[in-house]
């Protein structure tokens, strides 16, 4: 796959590949398939693009102890229980991505990554996309990409159906151009993931295959 350079306005993403994230790391919130042989391939990827003189953005989950999305804040409720919160609804997720534990390491090595984004630091409210959190909270993300003249995104990591999806449909909802680089994606179901990549596409994102594991 031939990919321009941030010259003229292409830059990569690389959306919350974090240790529990993943089986490699035998994460809390692990997607399915996100092996040692995954991770590999992304890093691969993704020196790739470094290699290319593309600029490397990431956002990383960097969650409070105390959030509200953790069930262990809710008395009585279990991992992925649903409940209403001032209006919203709020998945019960397992903690996971506690700032400063090693479930939030990032696994690009940190001198690839030019730029990082953190998500869900404000602990009243949950956050899927990069953009913006689920109280209307904007991160400096879309501000750093117009900063740099980023206008096409080459975006992947986890998960497909959650904040790949949301970071993408936010994206494309403030006219970036998206490439979805799928093989280098993990969901966490085939149907929700089958669904996301779907509804993206509809909204304008182009997906696309960096290759295989084999000869990437």
């Amino acid at each position: 796959m031939k990919a321009e350079t941030t010259l003229n306005g292409t830059g990569v993403l690389v959306v919350h590949l974090q240790a529990d994230f993943t089986e490699l790391h035998h994460g809390t919130l692990a997607v399915p398939a996100s092996d040692a042989a995954y991770v590999e391939f992304v890093r691969r990827a993704t020196r790739e693009f470094k290699e290319r003189k593309l600029t490397i953005y990431a956002t990383m989950d960097w969650h409070p102890a105390d959030h509200v999305s953790f069930y262990t804040q809710h008395p009585g409720k279990k991992p992925f229980d649903v409940i209403e919160i001032d209006g919203r609804t709020q998945v019960l997720w397992p903690p996971h991505c506690v700032q400063d534990t090693p479930g939030a390491e990032f696994l690009i090595p940190e001198e690839w990554i030019d730029k990082l984004v953190k998500t869900s630091t404000d602990s009243r409210y949950d956050s899927y996309s990069g953009f913006i959190d689920d109280g209307g909270q904007e991160t400096e993300l879309e501000t750093i990409f117009r900063n740099d003249g980023v206008r096409e995104l080459l975006v992947y990591g986890i998960a497909t159906d959650y904040c790949v999806r949301h970071t993408v449909l936010d994206a494309l909802k403030r006219g970036f151009r998206i490439r979805l680089l799928l093989d280098l994606c993990r969901g966490v179901a085939e149907d929700t993931t089958r669904s996301a990549v779907k509804e993206m596409e509809q909204q304008g994102a182009v997906v696309e295959f960096f290759g295989t594991p084999a000869t990437a």
